[in-house]
């Protein structure tokens, strides 16, 4: 048990280690953003985050129609 508990933890520490070894050596080193509206691939196909197309869906674009006729009374 503590063998597997030993080497587990080495194990994730290594990862660490790897996945730090930018942030450390670097001069202002840092993690690459890893959201989609960061992504110059992702602009240039057209892709946007759930956020930004939840907001574009929502608004009413100047070109739609009213389809509800207004009854006068």
């Amino acid at each position: 048990m503590t063998e597997i508990f030993l080497s587990t933890a080495l194990i994730i520490a290594i990862a660490l280690a790897f996945l730090c070894i930018k942030v450390f050596l670097k001069k202002n080193g840092s993690f690459a953003s890893q959201h989609i509206h960061d992504s110059k691939a992702m602009r240039d196909r057209g892709i946007h985050c759930v956020t930004v197309q939840d907001i574009e869906m929502r608004t009413k674009s100047k070109f739609s129609v009213n389809e509800h006729n207004k009854k006068s009374k």
